[in-house]
């Protein structure tokens, strides 16, 4: 716990200006808000599935990121989004004005914490620098985990990439591979053109496939040379905040458009019609930024 006095004044307004100037910073950065995770959302898309009680224990108060039902109230950093719950702030500051919180009560999830009781102590406690809080835990197991500071966006762009490598079979043909993309929905993308490769793989050879060796063909005979041909032809470099997955659908997206006019193209040409096109998605215009790294 935090060792700095505690003055009679209340924090509220403090915190109140605080998140408007957080709110004006987005703007003018043009970022997207980090409110705080709903354990509902997030609970439905990493597919919790069982829960234990823990007892009461000290958490830390920055490891405090979500809550049950509460998100119109607190920003990501426990700051009041409206001025309605002012009364109830002060009420809590002069009640505990030591910092001697009863314990608030939380589910843990991959050692982050979702609020059900307390929030308006875990907005006091932030406000006055105390590190940590007593809570009443109730851990949970999820089937998928909780990325380390994650934000919704980044959930459902997980929820989808395990969703794809299950449903397509790429987990289990091609455990290593990792393919990522910029937008969510390019994981339904790509499934949707490994269902066709499937059938007309199956329709060649006159026989069932499975899931798996639907995969492993299309990884091997189109996905690799595809990728390969885009960085021999340059376009990787060209558009340093696209990843090869973004890259791999832009192509095959181009080569069908020219069908009717080229009929079937070489890998290479496709890469250089998509290279040459304009104006080009969202996600493939030229940056300066540096990509992240891809395996």
């Amino acid at each position: 716990m935090s060792d700095k006095p505690f003055g009679p004044s209340s924090t509220f307004g403090r915190a109140r200006r605080r998140e408007a100037y957080r709110r004006l910073a987005d703007v003018v950065r043009r970022r997207k808000p980090k409110p705080l995770l709903d354990l509902d959302d997030v609970g439905k898309r990493l597919r919790v599935f069982e829960q234990s009680y823990v007892g009461i224990r000290p958490i830390p108060v920055s490891r405090i990121v979500g809550t049950l039902g509460r998100t119109s109230d607190f920003d990501r950093e426990f700051r009041p989004r409206r001025g309605d719950i002012q009364s109830r702030w002060e009420r809590v500051e002069r009640a505990f004005d030591q910092g001697d919180f009863p314990p608030i009560t939380v589910f843990e999830l991959d050692g982050s914490y979702f609020v059900v009781d307390g929030h308006h102590r875990v907005a006091v406690a932030r406000q006055r620098g105390i590190d940590y809080i007593d809570a009443e835990i109730t851990r949970l197991r999820s089937r998928w985990p909780l990325p380390p500071d994650a934000d919704l966006g980044r959930i459902i762009m997980e929820e989808q990439r395990r969703q794809f490598i299950e449903d397509s079979g790429l987990e289990r043909a091609r455990p290593e591979v990792r393919i990522e993309f910029s937008r969510p929905q390019g994981y339904i993308e790509l499934l949707e053109q490994i269902k066709v490769h499937g059938y007309n793989l199956m329709m060649q050879r006159g026989e069932v496939l499975s899931p798996e060796e639907i995969a492993a063909d299309w990884y091997d005979r189109v996905y690799l040379p595809t990728v390969e041909a885009i960085k021999r032809e340059g376009l990787w470099e060209l558009f340093p905040e696209a990843t090869k997955g973004d890259l791999f659908l832009w192509v095959t997206q181009r080569r069908r458009e020219l069908f009717p006019e080229r009929g079937g193209m070489e890998t290479e040409e496709a890469v250089r019609a998509a290279r040459d096109t304009s104006p080009k998605p969202p996600a493939l215009k030229p940056r300066v930024t540096k990509r992240r790294k891809e395996k």
